[in-house]
């Protein structure tokens, strides 16, 4: 008998570019759906948007009151949201070149944004009052108010294919909402210290989830259970991200460095060096490309595979 052996995936990602991008920490970042285009909101209350071919700065954008948290490209790339610490989420349209709205229901400072992912008129947020919201772009108004953490909600991210949203919150769970009925319909326990980031992967059936002490967790949305968890060190785990196969974890840490595990094993495949201090935020290229990488040192960079 012929037994089928699957290789594991290949982690080789080599610092390509790095960008001095802000005169601040860069908190978030997010690659274009279809351009060579990488957007950046930092501490210093600005986000940018920056060509991966020219390497030139295309737009820059302020209007918040302190620092920004989160930043994301609508589906279609036409416009962009952002998210920050004055409560609020902005959403700025790029042939208008200015804030087209401005979202402002939560009480406390604004943590994280997603848009469906098929849709560019509904966007999530996620905030330290301890709620989450399902925002109609097409309105302005907010559709459902999900309640439940007993803590900040930290993260927040879509299922694809679905109309349920995914949390993580300081109060160390993992939660999934159904955005028609605005209830909980599943929660992930396990970890042991705030969750930072959550994210799914693209083919909707995963999770993974990072925490303040280093862990991520990977987890079966259908079977409910936790199918691996590794340590990405001692240090703090800021994000942490499927690559579009959802083979790869790219995982942000405190200690400046990013690691790539196995998602069916829990093996670390590679450690990448590079940024002078925390690594705040990662994210990968539609096409795998490219992982892209920001930090306390100020500077976003880019990892060619």
């Amino acid at each position: 008998l012929e037994t089928a052996y699957n290789p594991p995936p290949v982690a080789r990602w080599g610092l390509s570019k790095t960008y001095q991008a802000h005169a601040g920490p860069v908190s978030s970042v997010a690659v274009h759906p279809s351009k060579p285009i990488v957007a950046t909101a930092s501490d210093d209350g600005t986000w940018k948007m920056w060509s991966l071919n020219s390497t030139e700065l295309i737009m820059s954008g302020d209007g918040h009151k302190g620092w920004l948290s989160g930043i994301a490209f609508a589906p279609g790339g036409r416009q962009l949201a952002t998210s920050a610490e004055d409560a609020t989420v902005k959403i700025w349209d790029f042939e208008k070149s200015r804030c087209v709205q401005t979202l402002m229901e939560h009480t406390q400072a604004v943590w994280g944004i997603a848009y469906m992912s098929d849709s560019p008129d509904f966007l999530a947020s996620a905030s330290m009052d301890h709620t989450a919201k399902l925002w109609d772009l097409s309105t302005g108004r907010c559709r459902q108010t999900f309640r439940g953490h007993v803590d900040a909600v930290n993260s927040i991210c879509f299922q694809p294919y679905s109309n349920n949203l995914c949390t993580g919150s300081g109060d160390k769970t993992v939660s999934l909402w159904d955005c028609r009925s605005g209830l909980c319909i599943q929660t992930f326990y396990g970890h042991k210290n705030a969750i930072n980031s959550v994210s799914f992967s693209l083919q909707g059936d995963t999770i993974v989830s990072a925490d303040a002490d280093g862990t991520c967790r990977i987890w079966d949305v259908r079977r409910v259970a936790e199918i691996q968890a590794v340590s990405a060190g001692r240090h703090p785990c800021n994000q942490a991200v499927f690559d579009p196969s959802g083979k790869i974890v790219a995982a942000a840490c405190d200690d400046a460095t990013i690691r790539c595990f196995d998602t069916s094993k829990g093996q670390l495949l590679q450690t990448m060096a590079g940024h002078a201090d925390a690594v705040q935020c990662c994210a990968f290229a539609t096409d795998s490309s490219l992982l892209v990488s920001g930090g306390s040192d100020n500077s976003f960079r880019t990892w060619a595979g």
